[in-house]
């Protein structure tokens, strides 16, 4: 074979290389990074590709983002009677819902914020902030704090609110365990938990009785 159909060879396949870079591009199709990315925040990983209209590259270079900012940060450990405090204050705004739902989840809403900051997240005032913190170390569960925030601040239904409310405590739940020793224990009953009689425990919430039971005072349905 002479020489000039060696280089016509190579450049073909140079040619064929880079329309494939072009094509799938840096980052896309199933890379190292966005399966590590789709691991670590999960839903959050396809929320912030949808809002990015699609565009993985966009998306994941956000997430990347909010890991180099929030990554390293060490949520700090909450003292017990802070910790017993908390889970105080969250079984009083559930039993609040019955009565006043709205009041209720905006109470809902700032009791996070301020337990966040307490954790060590960014100060309750900076929401946009503590929402990327919050979804690099607990993805899982940060949608629950964009729908009570929303709930709190728009004129939602009542199943709308409770189902913010539910939503949120798993959150809630997340941020109130001292550290991950004692996920289980000092948490506020799920409804359908037991004692250790092995009895159902007695649940806060005020939607346990059923979702055909209203609220007290809201027109919504």
């Amino acid at each position: 074979m002479s020489t000039l159909w060696i280089i016509a060879l190579l450049a073909v396949v140079v040619v064929a290389v880079v329309a494939v870079f072009i094509v799938v591009g840096p980052g896309r199709g199933g890379g190292g990074r966005g399966r590590g990315l789709k691991k670590r925040f999960g839903p959050e990983y396809d929320r912030v590709v949808a809002r990015h209209d699609g565009d993985t590259e966009a998306a994941e270079h956000e997430l990347d983002e909010r890991v180099k900012r929030y990554g390293s940060l060490e949520p700090r450990a909450l003292p017990p009677e802070t910790r017993e405090q908390y889970v105080a204050r969250w079984a009083g705004v559930q039993e609040q819902f019955v009565d006043s739902p709205r009041h209720a989840v905006a109470e809902a809403d700032r009791l996070l914020a301020r337990l966040a900051a307490d954790r060590g997240f960014p100060a309750d005032e900076q929401y946009d902030e503590q929402v990327s913190a919050l979804s690099v170390h607990h993805a899982g569960q940060v949608e629950g704090y964009r729908r009570i925030h929303h709930a709190a601040h728009t004129d939602s239904s009542t199943e709308q609110m409770r189902e913010a409310m539910l939503d949120a405590r798993e959150l809630f739940e997340e941020l109130v365990t001292a550290k991950p020793a004692d996920n289980g224990r000092h948490r506020p009953h799920h409804v359908g938990d037991r004692d250790r009689s092995g009895r159902r425990a007695r649940s806060h919430a005020p939607w346990s009785p059923g979702r055909g039971h209203h609220a007290k005072g809201s027109g919504a349905s």
